[in-house]
């Protein structure tokens, strides 16, 4: 079993509903939800011209490998309405699941880099795993997730606007 942690987010539509739907899905399929975060309304990265987003970090722990777990992933944004836009990387979603971590693997292939490789830049993933795993320890940079945060230089408002609701 690894742990894993994952970051949802969505912009579009009733997007406490994507989450809840996404929440409820990934139980399903790779197990429950062992320790969630807050919600967290933040502001579009990438592309600011577009709806805030609700930004929430869960941890499972996955009998899967990383390949296994990103398949389901996809399948989920899938089901969920998520349309990708290759031309288009950081636009308006109904949801995005990305994989922050996955035990201590390092890796990066065509389709997946794990640990992700620009967490620490960016304070709307930081910000709720922070929260629930601040000591967590990234397996390249040997930081933990406070210290990362502590160090980030983007200034992106990150507002917690929803205990722990899973």
């Amino acid at each position: 079993m690894e742990r894993v942690f994952l970051l949802l987010g969505s912009n579009q539509g009733k997007r406490e509903e994507f989450l809840r739907s996404a929440q409820l899905r990934l139980s399903e399929k790779i197990g429950p939800i062992r320790v969630s975060s807050s919600y967290f309304e933040t502001a579009p990265w990438g592309d600011t011209n577009q709806a805030d987003f609700i930004n929430q970090v869960l941890q499972f722990e996955v009998n899967l490998s990383p390949e296994e777990l990103l398949e389901t992933i996809l399948d989920i944004e899938i089901e969920l309405g998520r349309v990708r836009n290759s031309s288009f990387r950081y636009g308006s979603r109904s949801i995005d699941i990305d994989i922050l971590y996955f035990g201590a693997v390092i890796m990066e292939t065509e389709k997946l880099a794990i640990p992700h490789p620009r967490i620490g830049e960016r304070r709307f993933a930081l910000e709720p795993l922070v929260e629930i795993a601040a000591d967590l320890i990234h397996p390249k940079t040997k930081l933990t997730q406070q210290e990362m945060l502590d160090r980030c230089e983007d200034l992106l408002p990150v507002k917690k606007i929803k205990g722990n609701p899973v």
